[in-house]
């Protein structure tokens, strides 16, 4: 029986009808390894993004799940699919790598949606390819359900990240720091190009093959670009910017990546591969998500300058594309790259004067904010604490709900203080300030204790209903939403301690 799927104007579709148009598999053989998806055993549905699914015009019906599950696990050939495993180097942890590329993942395809927008469809925990370094090239239950919620997370956060189309459990087991289910995530995005892809060709000297690489991305994502005096210098700009802004959003909302390597950027300014991803809860600067990283390398305050490093190191990988002289190249690649911190500043502050409920600029507005996140250090919880500043009128600042919270009452008081005078100078309704910070704060993010549930329902008992109950949640976070405050409420202790490691 083929897979039956119905689209938004009910008329009946299947799988094997999807558009498919693999521009990636016409590169040279350079660029990738042929291979197939190995099933999984006892493979079976646990999540269907419906949300992003309708951009395909596609729903799975429940009757038609098992055929669902063989195309995407590749247990049966999908037509118009040619799957492949990227090849791509990358820093890691500061260190070069030569060789990295999809050590557990597939790019199944391409395809278009609805709208003719082109789609890598990727398979996560697909099996071992020749990048796996002699892993099963399996993911787990457990960051399959992270990686899935997060990057819907993000999603309705409005910060660009892959999607995730569904959830794929099983019955086979697989080792890690213990044994446990292995799992299978489908996700997509117009393109899984890294900037490790480029590292990869320019330190081998392959030079035809980094061109080719650059046209291919020019062709299909920077086509506006084409005509540019130095079209790869100019794509370069725009990368810096998209990642200037993109940091900028994770740091707005207290996201820490974990693993900012080169290979985990994407040249589309995406966020990229979440391993052990979390979003700070009490507020530390420093706080570091991953217990792998000893040197606290990828803590959530040093991800701005994290970038900057690997955009500089794309730079380096770009330079034979810009000008056949190595100086000149490194001149002109050195001037954009400089706009980084200018850039990023110029978006960060835009997000605090809009979290402070501020619309216009006064000199001071940096520092106002700054000195908030210096109070809020290991005392409260960043997330509530300025979703609640925005509900409260201007004459009952000083009444914050969290205000005994603060271990020094005198700065806070003088912080609210002049807080209000900022906000007096201004002349907004406490309704209107009220909606646009509801707008840029939100009530609900994916804290550890949501998903850690979703994990142990999964895991212990087979119920996947938590992950289906917590995905409209996290692509609707700004609105308050009946029957969900409890998952608005800090994490308890115990979930704020649970360990994340790159493993999965």
């Amino acid at each position: 029986m083929s897979t039956i799927l119905k689209s938004d104007h009910s008329r009946i579709m299947s799988l094997e009808s999807l558009a498919f148009d693999n521009r990636y598999a016409k590169l040279p053989a350079a660029f990738f390894h042929t291979t197939s998806p190995r099933p999984l055993k006892g493979a079976h549905l646990a999540s269907f993004n419906g949300r992003l699914g309708r951009q395909l015009g596609v729903t799975v019906a429940d009757s038609a799940q098992h055929g669902f599950i063989d195309y995407f696990t590749g247990a049966r050939e999908m037509a118009g699919a040619a799957p492949l495993a990227m090849v791509y180097a990358g820093h890691q942890f500061g260190h070069y790598v030569p060789q990295l590329g999809d050590g557990r993942a597939v790019l199944l395809g391409q395809v278009r949606d609805k709208q003719q927008r082109l789609w890598d469809l990727h398979l996560k925990g697909s099996g071992p390819t020749r990048f796996s370094r002699g892993s099963d090239g399996r993911a787990v239950l457990r960051s399959s359900i992270r990686e899935y919620l997060c990057s819907e997370a993000m999603f309705g956060l409005g910060i660009p990240t892959t999607r995730a189309l569904c959830l794929i459990a099983s019955r086979e087991r697989v080792v890690r720091e213990r044994v446990e289910p292995g799992a299978m995530l489908v996700r997509m995005s117009p393109s899984h190009v890294r900037f490790g892809s480029f590292e990869y060709f320019y330190h081998r000297d392959e030079y035809d093959h980094l061109r080719q690489l650059g046209e291919y991305l020019l062709e299909e994502e920077f086509l506006h670009l084409r005509d540019e005096s130095s079209p790869f210098l100019a794509m370069f700009d725009e990368v810096v910017s998209s990642t200037a802004r993109l940091i900028a959003q994770w740091q707005g909302v207290g996201f820490c990546h974990g693993v900012m390597n080169s290979d985990n950027m994407s040249i589309l300014g995406l966020t990229l591969d979440y391993g052990p991803f979390a979003f700070i809860e009490t507020f530390e600067k420093d706080y570091i998500c991953n217990h792998s990283d000893y040197q606290g390398r990828y803590a959530f305050g040093r991800q701005p300058e994290m970038a900057h490093f690997n955009l500089l190191c794309l730079a380096t990988a770009l330079l034979p594309l810009v000008d056949d002289d190595k100086a000149v190249a490194i001149a002109q690649l050195r001037e954009v790259l400089a706009n980084y911190w200018p850039r990023f500043n110029a978006a960060y502050l835009a997000i605090a004067r809009a979290k402070l409920g501020l619309v216009t600029d006064e000199a001071g507005d940096l520092e106002l904010w700054q000195g908030l996140l210096q109070l809020m250090e290991g005392q409260v919880d960043y997330t509530t604490f300025l979703r609640e500043l925005g509900a409260i009128p201007l004459s009952q600042l000083a009444h914050h709900p969290q205000r005994e919270a603060f271990a020094d009452l005198q700065s806070f008081d003088l912080w609210i203080y002049e807080y209000r005078q900022r906000l007096a100078r201004e002349g907004r309704s406490d309704e209107a300030r009220r909606d646009a910070m509801n707008g840029v704060n939100p009530k609900y993010i994916l804290r550890n204790a949501m998903a850690e549930s979703a994990i142990r329902k999964a895991e212990e008992e087979g119920d996947y209903s938590e992950i289906d109950r917590l995905l409209p949640l996290l692509h609707d976070p700004f609105s308050e939403q009946a029957g969900m405050d409890a998952y608005a409420r800090p994490s308890p202790e115990w979930a704020q301690r649970i360990q994340l490691s790159c493993s999965s």
